[in-house]
């Protein structure tokens, strides 16, 4: 454990202090131990350790994040352009359908190789900004076969490294108010597409669909590796000096932490982990359904180009704003029931989008956009700070037990985007819509099964999971 100097500028270590083994009693200079037996090494500061405020390792991700987001988030608004250029329909929608899997699958080998100090923060980053670029540039130059390589193989891989170094650091430099500042960073993935989203939508009349996505390539490389060449982790188990971490983690302000840090192995032997894994294949699955489909279901409607634009704005703009939202409701009424509430409101989102594709309403078109983004988005800021609360955060083991969950947005990419697409032509958008509806809404019935490890009896209700920033 470093007591007085920098870390390295590249990465920190990430495991337990030198001379201490995970899980011991015994600290070393400059740690405090809590009652729970986590691990706090207080100071130096965020200044002594990186020449400036920490408030660069939550907003340069945020950059970061919202550069990145518009390969998933802007690629709905690109399919009737591609789709006119003589691409197959669900072969357009299978390549979201692979970049999903790739973005969530490098979650889990990321948080592996970061834990055991093989990669850091700059490294991960800068191959994220070397990849990403040729998502857009093979869309916008080569044939399906190369965007298949080029936009969900390579660039899906580079969206992955980038959202788990940005979420991991951020959470590691916010250690007393993860949840508020994680559900800023990642809030961004979506809202920061809004612009060329709506943008991409205007390629289908004759815009300039190849300069528009060299443009895209461009700014997503510059604003990457930006970010990158200046992001470092602090020391492990860092907490600011102007926080006392031991009248923290007695105060209302802190959340209900783990009884002990689980490993993937100890997290999946509780029930609970798989139990999360599915609730967030369904939700996440309806939410990529959304944001994929909501042009293509503007063009079955025959509405004008400027409805859908709104409409995707407002998809995409709630889908980020309503993750930090969700976190203040639930530092008030508890993480599980509030996850609850918000895959109901994805469910009714989906119903309105059903009504919408049945009898053509602009305004139950617009309702459902608002209602779909305010659900479809804010469940994944929630699923990461529950995964933390009931599994740990410390750990390597339980850092890689986030990403282990997180990963179930992969195959819900198959379900919601690629499978969606080949059902679509034969059941038609009211029908998938409704199953849609069955699953959000399945999903947050399965909350109430959720229980921390470690800390219930059976018959009991669960507890209270509160707030973990101030």
């Amino acid at each position: 454990m470093r007591t007085s100097a920098a870390p390295p500028p590249d990465a920190s270590p990430a495991g337990s202090p030198a001379g201490s083994p995970a899980g011991s009693p015994e600290t070393s200079a400059g740690e405090t131990l809590e009652f729970l037996g986590r691990r706090y090494f207080v100071g130096p500061t965020a200044e002594e350790l990186l020449g400036r405020d920490r408030g660069w390792m939550l907003w340069l991700p945020w950059a970061a994040m919202a550069a990145i987001g518009i390969l998933q988030y802007g690629f709905g608004s690109l399919v009737p352009a591609l789709v006119g250029r003589g691409w197959a329909p669900v072969d357009v929608f299978w390549l979201l359908a692979l970049w999903t899997v790739f973005q969530a699958g490098a979650g889990f080998p990321v948080a592996f190789l970061r834990e055991r100090g093989r990669i850091g923060p700059r490294s991960a980053m800068i191959a994220g900004a070397v990849l990403l670029p040729l998502g857009p540039l093979s869309l916008a130059h080569g044939s399906e076969l190369v965007a298949l390589i080029g936009y969900s193989v390579l660039s899906g891989t580079g969206a992955g490294l980038v959202y788990a170094t940005c979420s991991a650091t951020v959470a590691k430099w916010y250690p007393e108010r993860t949840a508020a500042k994680v559900s800023v960073a990642t809030g961004a993935f979506a809202y920061g597409s809004v612009p060329f989203a709506i943008a991409f939508l205007f390629t289908v009349d004759g815009g300039p669909l190849v300069g528009m996505l060299d443009v895209t390539a461009a700014i997503v490389f510059v604003v990457v590796l930006g970010a990158g060449v200046v992001l470092r982790d602090p020391p492990a188990h860092w907490w600011p000096a102007d926080v006392d971490p031991r009248s923290w983690a007695l105060s209302r302000h802190s959340p209900v932490n783990a009884v002990r840090q689980y490993s993937p192995r100890e997290a999946l032997r509780t029930g609970v982990a798989p139990l999360m894994y599915l609730i967030l294949f369904c939700a996440s699955a309806v939410s990529l359904f959304d944001i994929t489909f909501l042009a293509t279901l503007g063009t079955r409607m025959d509405v004008t180009l400027v409805v859908v634009a709104i409409g995707t704005g407002l998809l995409l703009g709630t889908n980020g704003a309503g993750r930090a939202l969700a976190i203040r409701v639930s530092e008030r009424v508890g993480r599980t029931r509030t996850l609850g509430w918000v895959l109901a409101v994805l469910g009714v989102g989906q119903l309105c989008l059903a009504s919408a594709a049945t009898n053509g309403s602009v305004t139950i078109l617009l309702l459902a956009a608002l209602l779909a983004g305010i659900g479809g988005g804010a469940f994944y800021p929630l699923f990461a700070s529950l995964v933390r609360e009931f599994f740990g955060d410390q750990s390597a083991g339980a850092r890689q037990t986030h990403a282990a969950v997180y990963s179930a947005k992969a195959f819900g990419g198959v379900l919601g985007v690629g499978l969606a697409a080949v059902v679509l032509p034969t059941w038609g958008y009211p029908a998938v819509f409704m199953l849609a509806c069955v699953l959000a809404v399945a999903s947050g019935a399965l909350c109430l099964k959720l229980r921390q490890p470690g800390r219930f009896l059976p018959g009991l209700p669960p507890p209270r999971v509160a707030s973990d920033s101030s």
